[in-house]
């Protein structure tokens, strides 16, 4: 793929769809994208959701951080991943890392390898196709409503997602169990052997 096709793949971050604490969706919306302008390229587009069985994953180089490394302990994350022969691309909305990054440079600075943390905070990953995430994805967001079903964060201002057989699976989606769900799920090293294998060295 040259140069020009990868550059207008997704918008710049500022044109893209995004809504604080809602990084599902705003990955869904890039899949949309694509979907409707490069229908051709959606077959390279891959979502990914990042949990563990403790829901506390480190992550780094996050906008939302006030340490100096940019780390962050969230129960789940999402990123949008674009591969296609020698191009890997991480799409996160939440990072200060480049967007798009480099693959593997996201994977070396942002998510780190889980060697480098305690075991707790091994991270796993959830990885679908951008056609089945669009076509099976669903919220009704009752996962950002507070025991007095009050907002934890704004939700988008556009309808909830959902799809003829569900209002809400996004549990599903965040869980690490690979009999749950949609798509496939692997460690820090199945992700890395996914995406960096046909980079050029």
């Amino acid at each position: 793929m040259d140069q020009t096709k990868k550059d207008d793949l997704i918008p710049t971050a500022d044109k893209c769809t995004y809504t604080s604490c809602y990084c599902e969706e705003n990955v869904w919306k890039l899949c949309e994208h694509v979907k409707e302008k490069n229908p051709d390229r959606l077959a390279y587009c891959y979502c990914v959701f990042i949990s563990n069985e403790n829901k506390q994953i480190p992550l780094w180089h996050q906008k939302s951080s006030h340490s100096p490394d940019g780390v962050v302990v969230w129960d789940y994350h999402v990123i949008f991943v674009y591969n296609e022969g020698d191009i890997s691309l991480v799409y996160d909305l939440d990072t200060d890392l480049p967007f798009p990054c480099n693959f593997t440079e996201y994977a070396a600075k942002g998510i780190r390898p889980n060697s480098t943390i305690k075991t707790q905070y091994y991270r796993k990953f959830r990885v679908i196709t951008g056609s089945e995430f669009l076509s099976t994805f669903a919220s009704d967001r009752s996962h950002m409503l507070d025991a007095n079903k009050q907002w934890l964060s704004e939700p988008p201002p556009y309808p909830c997602l959902q799809t003829p057989d569900s209002t809400n699976n996004i549990q599903d989606f965040i869980s690490m169990d690979p009999e749950v769900g949609f798509g496939t799920v692997l460690n820090f090293d199945g992700l890395v052997g996914k995406f960096s294998c046909n980079l050029h060295t």
